[in-house]
């Protein structure tokens, strides 16, 4: 049986996470096994889905010929996309985050990480 999710609320912060093991790809990351936001550290139980967008964003969506635009949206290319995941985490609370691929400036190409929302069970919302 699959579980749906409805969004309990946007938080959209940068976090910083961490690994027990390190993903053998810096800018395709797999899920974190935990992360900090607002000087609290969660802890990931579970990874309940995860997915991918290499949407090409902003000026970046100009700089590419339409023969290519194509074939970068299935496989990505060098700093665009988003790597999507829904965590589940000790405290029983349910977060989709994402590792943005686009550098932040010529000296920082890391990407970053961003908590994006909370989640909570379809079946939760109506008896709330």
């Amino acid at each position: 049986m699959t579980v749906s999710y409805l969004p309990l609320r946007f938080i959209g912060e940068d976090i910083t996470v961490e690994y027990t093991r390190h993903p053998l790809l810096r800018k395709k990351p797999t899920a974190p096994d935990a992360f900090h936001w607002q000087n609290e550290t969660y802890d990931v139980l579970e990874t309940l889905s995860e997915w991918f967008d290499y949407t090409r964003r902003g000026k970046m969506a100009r700089n590419m010929r339409a023969e290519h635009l194509e074939r970068a949206a299935r496989r990505g290319s060098w700093g665009v996309g988003r790597y999507y995941f829904r965590v589940r985490t000790a405290g029983g609370r349910c977060f989709d985050l994402y590792y943005d691929r686009a550098p932040m400036d010529a000296d920082d190409r890391a990407g970053r990480w961003v908590l994006y929302r909370e989640m909570q069970p379809a079946d939760e919302s109506s008896s709330a």
